[in-house]
């Protein structure tokens, strides 16, 4: 599976794509999706929460595992992907297009910390030895 060039990405495999008006989608990645295995439950922050840059803000929960989604940076969430608590099996059907929530930055200085798709990539490579 390619990485897409047009998102950023943080070490624990959350993506990250920025919108109009400043605001940013957060993800999984298809690795952290791969990992993880058939999803059967995600558990979304709430519009309004605010969260400070690598905080748990929200829960992928597999038959094999729950794993914790970090916000990316610090940000007020302004929208959250609710049809995905119904069918959270989109994540495994399109990563990259299915966000979890969306956030207004309240630094957005943190997106240039974040990885681009080689850098991503060579935490994968780090992670396979």
């Amino acid at each position: 599976m390619s990485i897409p060039t047009d998102l950023k990405y943080t070490k624990s495999h959350e993506w990250v794509k920025s919108e109009a008006d400043s605001i940013v989608s957060v993800g999984i990645t298809h690795h952290a999706q791969e990992l993880l295995g058939d999803m059967v439950f995600v558990e979304l922050p709430q519009v309004g929460d605010t969260f400070s840059q690598r905080q748990e803000c929200a829960v992928a929960e597999s038959v094999k595992a729950a794993a914790d989604v970090y916000a990316p940076i610090s940000g007020e969430v302004v929208e959250v992907n609710t049809p995905l608590v119904d069918s959270p099996e989109n994540i495994n059907q399109d990563a990259y297009g299915s966000w979890l929530f969306k956030l207004k930055p309240s630094n957005p200085s943190e997106l240039d910390g974040l990885l681009d798709a080689a850098g991503y990539q060579k935490v994968l490579d780090s992670e396979d030895h």
